[in-house]
């Protein structure tokens, strides 16, 4: 049977979840979960909330899912030790350099890869399995198709979101909220851009072409099943214990009861929360007619949610099996025992029975008294009295020995499992920097190949494998002048999609290519079995020297620094091989599997890029990826050639210029003005977060 995870971004919602048949729940402590904003637990809550559903038989997975700092490093594993201590069934964590701490820290409680890990292929899943983790949360955006796959052939357990909110963009990979407002989403505190009003070219644009309905999957809870999927979990931290409630209710029921939902519980889905109700686009591979925004029916919510309520609120609905023995023999101590489910067993014993004068005790009276189990968490489902006969009892003393064997059971049931913590593993060490940081061109667009460019003899040039396959002429005059071309992967490569870039890779090999710049770890062994050396693009997130680490672990040759990391950052990073750090070029905000392009425009014209304004008056390029997807790019340019003091203490091995939306002739002034030549200055820059940094 599917296991049902439910949101607790409170104490209050964590009653709520269980009550209503939850098999776990998902919260977040202290400052490193993907939740922030949610009122999240505190030290002495959590240990009541761990309690508490243990004592219920349900499981507790704890977000540790964000990029952490190297400063913050020895906090997250000292608060992963006090987890796991308390008996937390499982964390899940996003950031690699986390992951390799927590292995060694602590070692026993199981490790999962959050949906903010980007996995959206097998390989992805092959790699989180080989790093020790054992079950991974796919990426919402994939279809019933593609997790059948990936479930099938998984050597670990899957897990897929089935209600609740849609990010624009895939998981892990957005960066708008960090790069316009300082609030990043891999820091768990994202402003949610998606969200808010945006103007777009195009008879069909609308106030807010980013905004995606929810996810309601009620109605495919079989499939999913049958797909071999292990958890379904439904999202919701930030809102109110309410509406995790009654969401768990109607999916537990439909679970437990292997049915459809009724019209009334999909009426109550929707009046619960829905952007113009709901959508499975992604699910069934139909992307089209995705969007919403909120309704407001806040009044009828909150009636629904005061029903709720009274339904968790002071009530035992939770209830565990156990059963009772009794044996009662005159004139020596009454002995009782109860056993749950789980095998935990507990004694208690009472005052001796009497010979009885005027009135005996059956067993049947005795046993009677054993199911009266209500108000607690657990229901009478056998009860066995042997009373020797003649025999009298006091039904208050049969009363006592259940009261204190439940008390008992609870307290057995209550102990965390016995586990090592550790200490983390040494901070790693880096490798001696070069003085001169070689200098690194990536452009989008064959285009922007021009023979001027070529004359400014950058070592690396990195160009997408699509654009590369298409024609190597551009390039040639490149490598003539010595420089070793790379073939940028795309950001996202599904299942269905990776023959496709390996026959690329493969024909590319043959024509000299020898490197991929490679950004998630479901790529890693298509590049490898292409036979190419692999560079670590932006999408791994490499924001510690423990990620920087586990990326030369895993045959990497290069890594590029995270762009949410300030330069102080960067620079007292251990970088145990080759680091880059773009310096210049429009940073990708977000990637999508949405072609906002061909909805504004009402057909497909996504080979001309866009834009997105905002209600600032800010403009943000817009153009097509592999495979439809659509790419969000800032709308200025980080520019950081009058920093080179800076530049150059960082111990960095390269420096990366990105080209996205300029033409040849700027790439050229670009370039000349990152060697000290010609007088080019944005119009519009930024210094991103390398001297802000994030929240």
């Amino acid at each position: 049977m599917l296991e049902l995870l439910s949101p607790a971004g409170s104490p209050e919602a964590v009653i709520a979840a269980v009550q209503n048949g939850a098999d776990a729940v998902y919260m977040g402590l202290g400052i490193f979960n993907a939740r922030r904003g949610a009122k999240n637990f505190d030290e002495e809550e959590f240990e009541k909330a761990v309690r508490y559903c243990r004592v219920r038989d349900c499981k507790v997975y704890v977000t540790m899912n964000t990029l952490v700092g190297d400063r913050e490093m020895e906090n997250a594993a000292e608060l992963a030790r006090r987890v796991s201590d308390l008996g937390a069934s499982a964390i899940l964590v996003q950031d690699l350099g986390l992951l390799s701490v927590l292995r060694s820290a602590v070692p026993d409680i199981p490790l999962h890869a959050s949906t903010q890990m980007s996995i959206h292929n097998l390989a992805g899943v092959e790699a989180a399995a080989e790093m020790g983790l054992t079950r991974a949360v796919l990426a919402r955006e994939l279809s019933l198709e593609q997790i059948k796959f990936i479930t099938k052939h998984s050597p670990i357990e899957t897990e897929i979101f089935v209600h609740g909110a849609l990010c624009f963009c895939h998981s892990g990979q957005c960066y708008m909220s960090s790069l316009i407002g300082r609030r990043s989403g891999n820091r768990g505190m994202c402003a949610q851009p998606c969200r808010m009003e945006y103007t777009m070219p195009g008879r069909m644009a609308d106030s807010h072409p980013l905004s995606l309905k929810d996810n309601c999957l009620v109605e495919r809870l079989k499939e999913i099943e049958d797909a071999g999927v292990a958890c379904v979990k439904i999202e919701g931290r930030m809102k109110r214990p309410e509406y995790s409630g009654l969401v768990t209710g109607i999916y537990s029921k439909i679970i437990k009861e292997v049915r459809e939902p009724t019209p009334d519980e999909l009426t109550m889905l929707t009046d619960a929360f829905s952007r113009d109700g709901f959508t499975q686009g992604y699910f069934d591979g139909n992307k089209k007619d995705m969007f919403g925004v909120k309704t407001d029916n806040d009044r009828v919510a909150e009636k629904l949610f005061a029903g709720v309520r009274k339904e968790y609120i002071d009530r035992e609905e939770r209830r565990v099996p156990v059963k009772f023995v009794m044996d009662a023999k005159i004139g020596k101590p009454v002995q009782a025992i109860a056993e749950d489910n789980n095998g935990h067993k507990v004694y208690a014993t009472a005052k001796a029975a009497e010979k009885g004068i005027s009135q005996t005790t059956s067993a049947d009276t005795a046993n009677k008294q054993f199911y009266k189990t209500g108000g607690t968490p657990y229901i009478c489902v056998d009860a066995m009295s042997r009373i020797e006969q003649g025999a009298f009892l006091p039904l208050a003393t049969v009363n006592e020995l259940r009261r204190k064997l439940l008390q008992s059971l609870s307290e057995a049931r209550a102990v965390p499992p016995e586990r090592r913590s550790l200490p983390m593993p040494e901070k790693p060490k880096g490798i001696s920097p070069i003085e001169d940081p070689v200098t690194i061109y990536q452009v989008r667009t064959a285009a922007q190949l021009s023979p001027e460019l070529s004359d400014l003899k950058p070592e690396l040039l990195y160009v997408p494998v699509e654009v590369l396959h298409e024609s190597m002429e551009p390039v040639a005059p490149f490598i003539e002048n010595g420089t070793t071309v790379v073939a940028v992967l795309p950001r996202v490569i599904t299942d269905d999609q990776v023959m496709t870039v390996f026959n690329m890779l493969r024909d590319l090999k043959e024509q000299g290519v020898e490197q991929a710049l490679v950004g998630n770890i479901g790529h890693v062994k298509l590049a490898r079995k292409a036979h190419m050396k692999i560079r670590a693009d932006f999408g791994m997130n490499v924001f510690n020297s423990y990620t920087m680490d586990m990326v030369r672990q895993m045959d990497f040759v290069s890594a590029t620094a995270s762009f949410e990391l300030r330069m102080a950052q960067v620079r007292d990073m251990a970088k145990s091989i080759d680091t880059e750090l773009i310096v210049y070029g429009r940073l990708p905000l977000m990637v999508s599997d949405q072609c906002i392009i061909s909805r504004s425009e009402g057909r497909c014209t996504c080979q001309n890029p866009s834009q997105l304004s905002d209600r600032m008056g800010s403009v943000f390029p817009v153009v097509r990826e592999f495979e439809h997807r659509n790419v969000i790019y800032n709308s200025k340019k980080l520019y950081l050639a009058d920093k080179r003091d800076d530049i150059y203490g960082a111990g960095l091995w390269g420096i990366r210029l990105m080209f996205t939306t300029e033409g040849a002739k700027e790439c050229v002034e670009v370039a000349r003005s990152f060697k000290g030549e010609g007088d080019y200055r944005p119009n519009d820059l930024t210094r991103g977060l390398y001297y802000r940094g994030v929240d």
